[in-house]
């Protein structure tokens, strides 16, 4: 079953935190402030606050694929 999956440039992430902040359940900031992940496939009623973050990321650092539970599918 294709999902939506969350993917992150870590290179370009400056954990900014904006995407935490539009969607807490999704995204959050560890104690080193790195961001994390806390659902990398998150559920359908989510997914409007999600593309919210994506959008805002100030560095472009957040996107979304197609993928399954077991792994992204080729793009």
């Amino acid at each position: 079953m294709s999902r939506t999956r969350i993917v992150v440039d870590h290179g370009l992430c400056e954990a900014n935190g904006v995407c935490a902040g539009v969607a807490p359940e999704v995204f959050a900031l560890d104690e080193d402030d790195r961001l994390q992940v806390l659902q990398e496939f998150p559920p359908a009623e989510l997914l409007g606050r999600v593309r919210e973050a994506v959008q805002g990321c100030p560095k472009g650092a957040l996107g979304l694929r197609p993928g399954t539970e077991a792994g992204p599918q080729p793009t």
